[in-house]
């Protein structure tokens, strides 16, 4: 009897205990701090006992042990060329499929060891080969195993949603990424993700912590039209000249070409024709390298009704601001193409991507990856309602569109409906902004210090559970970009 109630005291005050540090992780004020108590409520729930078994459906713990075994036996004996075979054979990010996100929900930091442990060996394998004497591998011969790596690996990408004022919450993603070496090099921006993609992609690396502090963003972005202006022009209920002309003093008159001359950035901005029956494009410097930024950028936050469509401006060779597509007009990114995954893999040999969702009609709708992954049948009706709930909105607008679709407003309005429903709003890491009635009430707000300061906070805190995800997800691909570069430089030194 004793034993009974010893054990129902010691289960009591271990229960009490992760509540107390699960109320102390929601008010973290810093990673830092997070990540401690992160560690701490992983040790009190026993967590090391999941991450120790390597027993798991999400993937295939015998392909991983193996090739453990091979790549610490081939390190150890020297065996150079076999440890070369060995990696080229399995370098991608998901092996096994190691980075499935499940698992990565049961403990705060980091995911099963034996994964952890695959990570780390083939870290130190690629720096061993790396480090070898020109005996056994020549200069030549390790650059091109790690040019061949890295095309083999890819690069994530790291994509911003539409939002308006909403679109803060990204600032609070890349600060956390951005302090924890964490921030991709290739960005997608739409709407609101736009203006966050356009502002580190103009930007010195010096100047990454202005931006991270809100200098940036406080401006009149909105201002509505008088009635007497409306009815002159109702094209659009906003002023676009105040979002221009905040994007012009921010942005300057880079092109696409020059911004990513002087950030070294890859930046994306995504944009859709007013005439929907045309196919939305995202602009960057292989598809429009002549494009002025802050142009693509104003045109991807022209909100249909609230916003005029915008025509794209180019900077001529000689300096010159000339019309880019004349007589075609664009309007928000985001209504047709939130995340351009596919169009940004093609161009830039992406493996992963991290998605940043604040759009607010998007956001209630968002799963989390337990809730996406589940297979047992309580999850089936939810399943059955959201894919049912899809094709019946579909249904009713193509139905509309063909009894009052020769109207051109009506029409088009439904178009861009059908765009917003029909879209995939996931990437493969996703964070995701948390919104009560209060966050609608700050969509057509102007950013004051109070707004932006609240919302990169909900950005920030919302990052912080997924970077143990990422910095796992990241490791080899940022340890090949180092080794390369590394082995670029001895090259130029020797000759």
């Amino acid at each position: 009897m004793l034993k009974l109630l010893s054990k129902h005291a010691s289960n009591f005050q271990q229960t009490y205990k992760i509540k107390r540090l699960e109320q102390q992780l929601a008010h973290a004020n810093s990673y830092a701090e997070w990540q401690e108590i992160a560690h701490q409520l992983d040790q009190t729930s026993g967590i090391q006992l999941w991450k120790e078994d390597n027993n798991s459906i999400y993937f295939d713990s015998e392909v991983i042990t193996h090739r453990l075994f091979l790549l610490k036996k081939y390190k150890r004996q020297g065996r150079v060329k076999d440890l070369i075979s060995i990696l080229h054979e399995g370098l991608t990010y998901d092996i096994a499929n190691i980075c499935h996100p499940m698992l990565f929900v049961v403990s705060y930091l980091g995911t099963k060891t034996i994964i952890e442990d695959y990570i780390h060996t083939v870290n130190e394998s690629l720096k061993f080969i790396a480090d070898v004497s020109e005996d056994l591998l020549s200069l030549d011969e390790k650059i091109a195993f790690f040019e061949l790596c890295k095309i083999a690996y890819g690069q994530p990408a790291l994509m911003f949603s539409g939002g308006a004022t909403l679109g803060l919450f990204h600032s609070g993603v890349c600060k956390a990424l951005k302090e924890n070496d964490l921030l991709p090099n290739v960005l997608s921006g739409s709407s609101a993700g736009a203006i966050m993609t356009a502002m580190l992609g103009t930007l010195d690396s010096d100047r990454f912590n202005a931006l991270s502090t809100g200098d940036q963003f406080y401006s009149q972005v909105f201002q509505f039209k008088s009635l007497k202006t409306l009815l002159k022009d109702p094209s659009g209920f906003t002023d676009v000249n105040y979002l221009k002309r905040f994007l012009q003093e921010h942005l300057g008159d880079l092109t696409f070409a020059e911004a990513h001359q002087k950030s070294g950035l890859d930046i994306n901005i995504a944009v859709a024709p007013y005439n929907a029956s045309q196919n939305p494009r995202v602009l960057n410097r292989y598809t429009s390298p002549d494009l002025l930024v802050w142009s693509a950028v104003l045109a991807s936050c022209a909100v249909p009704i609230l916003f005029s469509p915008i025509e794209l401006v180019a900077k001529r060779h000689d300096g010159q601001h000339v019309p880019f597509m004349k007589h075609t007009r664009w309007v928000d990114g985001s209504v047709r193409s939130d995340f351009p995954q596919e169009k940004i893999a093609r161009l830039y040999n992406i493996n992963y991507s991290i998605a940043s969702q604040a759009n607010p009609h998007v956001v209630p709708f968002m799963q989390s990856d337990v809730e996406r992954y589940r297979q047992d049948l309580l999850s089936w009706p939810e399943r059955i309602v959201r894919r049912q709930g899809k094709v019946f909105a579909k249904g009713v607008m193509d139905f509309t569109r063909e009894r009052v679709g020769a109207v051109p407003q009506v029409r088009r309005i439904l178009d861009h409906g059908y765009g917003i429903v029909d879209q995939y709003y996931y990437g493969d890491i996703n964070i995701i902004g948390k919104y009560n009635l209060r966050h609608y009430g700050y969509l057509l707000q102007n950013p004051t210090p109070e707004i932006f300061k609240k919302l990169q906070k909900e950005g920030e805190r919302a990052t912080w559970p997924k970077l143990s995800m990422i910095e796992i997800y990241a490791r080899i691909g940022k340890t090949l970009t180092q080794i390369y570069a590394d082995l670029m430089n001895q090259k130029t030194n020797v000759s």
